[in-house]
């Protein structure tokens, strides 16, 4: 019934529309079933790449998509496929990291009602986080300035949170036991973690000219969700590190003059760290 309505209707279907969004978005995280962790790293990643998946192979078969949305599209698959497998992959390969997990506790069975609320809130939130784009397309909004400048800047963060995971995985090559401070690392702690927020307010900005009304609401607290989950992954972070490198001055030194999340900031510390 949802095929047979579009594109012509495809206003007044946008429920049924948005309810195939939320399907394919519920399958990319089910594996959070597996690992509870994976419902917010690994499914994560997967869950955007079939809502762009989704949205892209929809939108090409029945000739709804504009070319800044198509590109869009695929950038969700692109993002959402490097993200998730390469989290997946470090998780299952990387012993230290599958260490660090069970020592805080990410690895613990949860009950099924904690699960499956998980899965429900998971599957809403990356509905909620790629919906500018899903909006666009509802509302039959044709490109505009707004719509290229997100995609450029949702590209700049694929490109940046990749960069950042090399540097990373080369410079623990070099010296395992040291923290890493170079490359992107030099501007900020966790440039990986900024790059996800930057790719959200790319896919936001987008949403300019198209998104309508209370449409949103949704997109907003989706930038608003996502940016406090980037936020309280890099505390999480900072406090591991400073228990394994606090006591070192090259470590306090980088620590205290290189932003933890945003660039060019004075936020050198989360709210959990304090030092005297």
């Amino acid at each position: 019934m949802m095929f047979e309505l579009l594109p012509e209707y495809i206003g007044q279907a946008w429920p049924l529309f948005m309810w195939g969004v939320i399907i394919v978005a519920a399958i990319g995280c089910c594996m959070g079933f597996k690992e509870f962790v994976w419902f917010m790293s690994v499914g994560y990643g997967f869950a955007v790449m079939c809502i762009g998946a989704y949205l892209l192979i929809l939108g090409l078969i029945k000739g709804y998509l504009t070319v800044a949305t198509g590109i869009m599209c695929a950038l969700f698959v692109v993002y959402g496929y490097r993200l998730g497998g390469y989290i997946l992959k470090r998780e299952l390969t990387n012993a230290n990291y599958k260490k660090t997990l069970e020592k805080t506790g990410s690895t613990k069975a949860m009950p099924i009602p904690v699960s499956l609320f998980m899965w429900a809130f998971s599957m809403w939130l990356y509905t909620a986080e790629t919906s500018a784009v899903t909006y666009r397309i509802i509302n039959q909004t044709q490109d505009n300035v707004f719509a290229w400048i997100g995609a450029v800047i949702m590209a700049v963060a694929i490109v940046g949170e990749a960069t950042a995971d090399k540097q990373k995985s080369a410079a623990k090559k070099v010296n395992p036991k040291r923290f890493c401070d170079t490359g992107l690392y030099k501007i900020v702690r966790c440039p990986n973690y900024f790059c996800e927020v930057l790719f959200w307010v790319g896919v936001t900005v987008s949403g300019i000219g198209a998104v309508q009304g209370k449409q949103w609401i949704m997109v907003l607290i989706a930038l608003v969700l996502i940016t406090y989950v980037m936020y309280n992954s890099a505390s999480r972070l900072e406090l591991r590190h400073e228990k394994t490198y606090g006591l070192d001055p090259e470590y306090q030194k980088y620590s205290d003059t290189v932003p933890l999340l945003f660039p060019f900031t004075k936020q050198y510390h989360s709210m959990k760290v304090y030092r005297d």
